[in-house]
């Protein structure tokens, strides 16, 4: 499937075949195809809670204003982005380091320069945090959804949750902000899919502030 296509085909479907699992290989494979979006300094502070058992998408469901498709879908995806892998020590900033110095992009004499450069742009104040964990999922979260429609899958982003509730009832630490949910699986075929959506154009879209 081409991009085009794949960009036209994909939408956020609300009703999902039950009776149709998703292969965990086949999710896996969505999952490391959507690895591929890119991410400031190569940081990659995203992570995926994936709900499949009943009771556990039942509990979501509960703290997601009561949406069928949470427990209808075979799998559930909480994008997680982590507010703080841009510091200095996070295992996964330093995992980036050392894959920059493998690669000759780097010398070991800069870690110290690697981590301030990090700071100073991720790290200047808790907004900036904020929007380089939910920007950066936010790629991932896009990817995965194009991944999906690539695999035959199907997929719903949801943002109507309660939040700090959510992240209790899972036991996500707090570093980690939700910026979506991902329902994932197979959509019904006895329903009937609705038109498409509008979408701006190119004229709507591109603006100017110019003075």
């Amino acid at each position: 499937m081409h991009f085009a296509e794949i960009a036209e085909q994909r939408r956020a479907v609300n009703f999902f075949d039950p009776a149709r699992p998703v292969p965990q290989e086949l999710l896996r494979r969505m999952v490391e195809m959507a690895a591929h979006a890119p991410s400031s300094y190569n940081l990659q502070p995203w992570s995926l809670v994936v709900l499949t058992g009943p009771e556990e998408k039942m509990k979501l469901r509960k703290l997601a204003m009561d949406q069928p498709k949470i427990t209808e879908a075979p799998a559930v995806l909480m994008v997680l982005g982590d507010r703080d892998a841009w510091r200095p020590g996070h295992p996964f900033a330093e995992k980036d380091f050392a894959q920059f110095v493998a690669a000759g992009l780097m010398q070991p004499g800069q870690h110290e320069w690697f981590g301030k450069a990090c700071t100073n742009l991720y790290g200047s104040s808790p907004e900036f945090s904020h929007a380089f964990a939910v920007k950066n999922a936010a790629f991932f979260a896009m990817s995965l959804m194009y991944a999906a429609k690539e695999l035959g899958l199907d997929t719903h982003p949801m943002d109507g949750f309660r939040h700090h509730e959510v992240r209790e009832a899972f036991g996500i630490p707090e570093n980690y902000w939700i910026p979506c949910l991902i329902a994932v699986g197979y959509f019904d075929r006895a329903k009937t899919l609705p038109p498409a959506k509008w979408r701006k154009g190119y004229d709507e879209i591109v603006v100017s502030f110019g003075k």
